[in-house]
This record gives C-alpha cells, sequence and structure tokens, in this order.
C-alpha cells in the first residue's frame, strides 16, 4: 500500500498527503482544524459558510472566516445557489487566506435543501454548473465541489455533476457515497464513487465511513480515488489520520491513545475553545466534543451527563480533572 500515502495535487495546491478532514457543520471550527492538522490531517476543510450571510456582511459568518497560520493548507467551504452570490463570497473566501474553495453541493438538511442550496444542487445541474463558473472566474485559488452520489436512489447524477464540475474549471470534486435521502444511514456506495472516478481526469476524493485503515484501503483499491476525506471518524478521534497513514504505508496497527492522552487533548481542546468563542459558547460546544473524547470509556454516559450540566468553564475543568485522576483522589470512574 505504500503507493497511496503520497501527494496530492489540487489545482496550483499540493497536499502533503491524501488524508483530509471533511467540513463538517458544528464541528470545524478553527480549534478542531488546529487540532486535526497536527495529528495528521494534511488538507483540512472548514465548517459552510452561507455565501449569502458573506455578501450581506453578517457578523457570525464573517467571523467563520478566521484562519490560523497553523492550518495551511485549508480550503474553505461556501454554499448557496445564486451564481453571483457565491462568486462574492468566494472572493471573500478568499481574501480571509483559503487555499481552496469548496462549493457545497451534498448537504442533506431540510433547511439547506430548501432554499436549493446544498444537495438540492443535484436536481439542477445546469445551474450547478453555473455556480461552479462563477466562483471559477472570481478566485484564483482552486475551486473543489463536494457531492453526494445523487438525491434518492434514483437520481445516480454525481458523474454528469462531476463532468459539468470539470469542465466549468473546478479542480477536483468529493463524492460522499450516499444520496441526500439516505443522509448519513445506509452503507458507503463505493462502487459509484468508482463510477465518478472513471467519468473524469480531475481528482476525485472518496468521502463516508471511512472510521479506520482497512476502511480507508478498501476505498482506495475499489474506487481508484485520488484521496480520502474522514469525516464523523474524527470527531474527538484526531488521531484517526496517523493510524490510518500508518496502516496504509506498512500496514502497521498502532497503539490508540490512552486515557491520559485523551483528557489532555479534550483539555487542551476545551480552553482554546473557551479563547476563541468565549466563556458561554465555548462552554456549550465543548459538550459534544467532550461526549466524542470520551465514547467507549468506562462510565462515559455518566460522564457525559456531568459535563452537559457544568454550568462554568471552572466546574468543566473540574470534572475533567476528575475524570483523568488528577485531582481530588478521583479514580476517574463515576
Amino acid at each position: 500500500m505504500n503507493g497511496i500515502v503520497k501527494p496530492l495535487r489540487i489545482g496550483s495546491v499540493i497536499i502533503d498527503s491524501p488524508l483530509l478532514l471533511a467540513p463538517m457543520a458544528g464541528v470545524c471550527d478553527l480549534p478542531f482544524r488546529v487540532i486535526a492538522r497536527r495529528y495528521g490531517a494534511a488538507l483540512v476543510c472548514t465548517e459552510m459558510v452561507s455565501a449569502k450571510g458573506l455578501a450581506y456582511g453578517n457578523e457570525h459568518t464573517r467571523e467563520m472566516l478566521s484562519i490560523d497560520a497553523g492550518e495551511h493548507p485549508l480550503s474553505l467551504q461556501i454554499f448557496g445557489s445564486d451564481p453571483e452570490i457565491m462568486a462574492k463570497a468566494a472572493v471573500a473566501a478568499e481574501e480571509s487566506g483559503a487555499d481552496i474553495i469548496d462549493i457545497n453541493m451534498g448537504c442533506p438538511v431540510r433547511k439547506v435543501v430548501q432554499n436549493g442550496e446544498g444537495a438540492a444542487l443535484m436536481k439542477d445541474l445546469p445551474l450547478a454548473e453555473k455556480v461552479v463558473k462563477a466562483v471559477v472566474a472570481a478566485v484564483s485559488v482552486p475551486v473543489t465541489v463536494k457531492m453526494r452520489t445523487g438525491w434518492d436512489d434514483s437520481s445516480f447524477t454525481a458523474p454528469e455533476l462531476a463532468v459539468r464540475c470539470e469542465q466549468a474549471g473546478a479542480a477536483a470534486v468529493v463524492v460522499h457515497g450516499r444520496t441526500r435521502e439516505q443522509f448519513y444511514s445506509g452503507k458507503v456506495d463505493i462502487e459509484k464513487i468508482a463510477a465518478v472516478v472513471a467519468a473524469v481526469s480531475i481528482p476525485v476524493i472518496g468521502n463516508g465511513d471511512i472510521a479506520d485503515g482497512p476502511a480507508a484501503g478498501a476505498m482506495f483499491d475499489h474506487t481508484g480515488c485520488a484521496g480520502i476525506m474522514i469525516g464523523r471518524a474524527a470527531r474527538g478521534n484526531p488521531w484517526i489520520f496517523r493510524e490510518i497513514e500508518a496502516y496504509l504505508t506498512s500496514g502497521a496497527v498502532i497503539k490508540a491513545p490512552t486515557t491520559a492522552e485523551r483528557y489532555k487533548l479534550l483539555s487542551e481542546h476545551f480552553e482554546s475553545l473557551l479563547k476563541f468563542k468565549g466563556d458561554y459558547i465555548g462552554l456549550r460546544e465543548m459538550r459534544a466534543h467532550a461526549s466524542w473524547y470520551t465514547r467507549g470509556m468506562f462510565g462515559s454516559a455518566a460522564l457525559r451527563d456531568r459535563f452537559n450540566r457544568a454550568a462554568s468553564p471552572e466546574e468543566f475543568r473540574s470534572l475533567i480533572r476528575r475524570a483523568a485522576g488528577d485531582g481530588d483522589g478521583s479514580d476517574g470512574v463515576y
């Protein structure tokens, strides 16, 4: 498998390895991206940013363009369906320092698709192509498109959409091997990802159900994709990038992080989130991350309940210390 882990070129951007972090709403903020980058994600991507929010100067949306110097290369994902507004948003994203602009054509949530955005663009391929053309014409950095296989089982539009994206100037496409109607249920259809690979000459990134080395190897072997994008399996587990790289490089299975290592990173992530978003938002957003970091640990359900009820950063820190057995003599079992 040694030949798999090699640099990936997306337009003018050369990425050290083909292991990428998927954009995840509510997860891929700056603190998490910095951590993922440090633990082996060769390219990180922001959570999706509203093109309308950028075009109309929404303050919260603008804050989502914050980039740390240690994140590069970074892909910034925008969503929308109006070509002109998407072009303006892409310019703002490039000016913020993004190395790649990614267009979301895969988000399945109702509030997005009901506006004709996200995965809804897979039902209007001419409009989707216009969006890509407008964005490509507006920026100098590479443009990519993240899509699903289609809207439902009766509409396998990904190959045609990928061809249109390539013709419109996209430098790569990412394919999540599920339909919009599946959301995140069922299994990824890697044969459909393979069909997209066969349809275009630009790099195709495979996405979906990649939770370990064997799954990553299967995605590469069965699809011929140029890279893989890891999403939900990286929540609370940024070590997954190193684990997969070790497996693909030598077949090695490296040790999972210890409980102490998990709590140490959980604490570091928490402090970074507080610094970036403030006590009120940082505390509340860290609750989900804490549940992911401690998933599978003995007593994690009870611990998660305590994290969710923590009323202050100080109380949250105390819970981390107690759970790690480093504070009041607790053995870390609840």
